[in-house]
């Protein structure tokens, strides 16, 4: 035995004893990188969430009780307008800023797992309170590619139709349309209502969301070969553009873009158009800004289908999801923040602060939104709701699609002339991501 560790020598048990302290603050230390690296349980963390518009105001009201709940965690909400999230998210992305938890628009979440940015969360969603069957299913689809998901959802969103039930009646109409021929004899038979120039439905030139909404309805699914081309000239599509640019033919809808529109609800008060296919985030403007005499005269409803057989016919699947991004080291705490979102309780809370409409379907049955009659249409249109195309071009398509139809509706261009350049355009903006799944086949997604 060396003298220097002998155990009746002083300095040496002194040097003994700091290097077995200093050797287990190491490994402790590293145990603990190693944990918090993983996203394994962290005693003290602060969790930053990046939240969008005025949710990322209200949601500081909630964490407080998420706090008290993990001792030790502290939330850093940093509030992004919406306007520059998109950007936001991508620049922090590329310069290894990202925050933990996000929210995020669900057409988005495509793009940043093509990235590589997001978490995939199936393993803790199937140890959770969390899951499909608990959420709208078209919803919930959103957040899924090739099977994995990637967020939960927060609060939705989709477009119902919006109408005077007064001048509807007028028109000896006595429900809302259930199919596209009932819908357009609806919007003739308004449109035949005395009274000077006005117009069945408001449906804005450069809004991408009624076309592409037609199509999904007549069965087209935009893009084939596993998103790698455009599919805008086959028959179902076809007939969904046709049939949205006659309504305009017909002028039973001016042909106004969106900064055109004067007043949205002036103008429907005063009826000059008596419907328009809109939103949630619509609920409690057409409350505040429409006079108290014109408050019993709207109502909500489903869409209509391309056959009454399938009424409600499908709108699009909207809203936002909380993600966690990959490079986040806190992941498990991050993860509790995400359940803690979802939870039926802070959804309802949510939903009284904000006005969003609840993500989880459990929500539904309580009585602060069963007693809401407009929101029984939302209700139902959300178990008729569909992804957009899970591709991270989805934006720019959507764009290309509303020029489309622009175009005809402006008389600059015919159907067959606009479709072709359509699919030229799209095609061209898919050309990468056909070079990389060709490449790499089981990347593919529909």
């Amino acid at each position: 035995m060396t003298p220097g560790t002998h155990p009746a020598h002083p300095k040496g048990n002194r040097l003994s004893m700091a290097v077995r302290v200093w050797v287990g603050g190491a490994l402790l230390a590293a145990t603990l990188a190693l944990l918090s690296a993983c996203g394994g349980p962290t005693r003290h963390a602060t969790v930053l969430f990046w939240a969008l518009g005025r949710e990322g105001e209200v949601v500081q009201s909630l964490l407080p009780e998420f706090e008290r709940a993990n001792p030790g965690v502290r939330v850093q909400v940093q509030q992004i307008p919406f306007t520059a999230a998109h950007e936001k998210l991508l620049t922090a992305f590329v310069g290894g800023s990202t925050p933990d938890v996000a929210q995020l628009g669900n057409t988005w979440i495509p793009e940043l797992v093509a990235l590589g940015a997001l978490e995939p969360l199936g393993t803790r969603v199937r140890a959770s309170s969390l899951g499909p069957a608990e959420f709208f299913p078209g919803i919930w689809a959103t957040n899924e590619i090739d099977g994995e998901p990637y967020g939960v959802p927060w609060y939705v969103d989709t477009r119902v139709l919006f109408y005077r039930s007064d001048l509807f009646a007028k028109a000896s109409v006595t429900r809302p349309p259930r199919s596209w021929d009932e819908w357009r004899d609806t919007m003739r038979r308004v449109k035949a209502l005395p009274g000077g120039d006005h117009y069945a439905m408001l449906m804005p030139t450069d809004e991408w969301a009624q076309p592409v909404v037609l199509a999904l309805q007549a069965g087209a699914g935009l893009l084939r070969d596993g998103g790698r081309r455009a599919d805008f000239k086959e028959p179902n599509f076809r007939r969904a553009f046709s049939f949205y640019v006659s309504l305009f033919a017909e002028r039973l809808a001016p042909p106004l873009g969106l900064a055109q529109v004067a007043n949205l609800y002036q103008q429907f008060a005063d009826g000059y158009f008596a419907s328009v296919i809109t939103g949630p985030w619509n609920l409690e403007k057409f409350r505040l800004r429409l006079p108290p005499e014109r408050q019993g005269d709207w109502a909500t409803a489903p869409l209509a289908a391309m056959r009454e057989a399938d009424y409600p016919g499908v709108s699009l699947a909207g809203g936002s999801s909380i993600v966690i991004f990959r490079p986040s080291t806190k992941k498990d705490v991050a993860f509790r923040l995400v359940e803690f979102l979802a939870d039926p309780k802070q959804q309802l809370a949510f939903y009284r602060l904000t006005g969003d409409l609840p993500a989880r379907t459990a929500v539904w049955d309580d009585p602060a939104l069963v007693g809401e009659p407009h929101l029984l249409a939302f209700r139902e249109q959300l178990r008729h709701v569909t992804p957009m195309p899970r591709v991270p071009e989805w934006e720019r398509i959507a764009t290309a699609i509303a020029e489309a139809t622009e175009r005809v509706i402006l008389g600059q261009q015919t159907e067959d002339q606009s479709l072709d350049q359509l699919q030229t355009e799209v095609d061209r903006m898919l050309e990468k991501r056909r070079f990389l799944l060709d490449r790499h086949p089981a990347g593919a997604s529909p």
